[in-house]
């Protein structure tokens, strides 16, 4: 029966949300998506254009 508890306690850990764990850290990547956009490493596909950077510069902004 104590098996139990100890089962419980480790289901409410492991599927616990925080809060704000889906927002992004990095402010360029909320206005990027924002607007609709979304970040891609590399070269944008061939029918967007780069218009900024997401994830601190590392990633593209690729847009229509």
């Amino acid at each position: 029966m104590k098996i139990l508890y100890l089962l419980f306690a480790v289901f409410l850990l492991l599927f616990q949300a925080t809060s704000g764990s889906a927002d992004p850290l990095f402010a360029d990547t909320a206005e990027c998506r924002s607007q609709g956009n979304f970040c891609r490493a590399g070269a944008c596909p061939p029918t967007f254009a780069a218009t900024g950077t997401c994830h601190g510069g590392v990633l593209k902004c690729c847009s229509k």
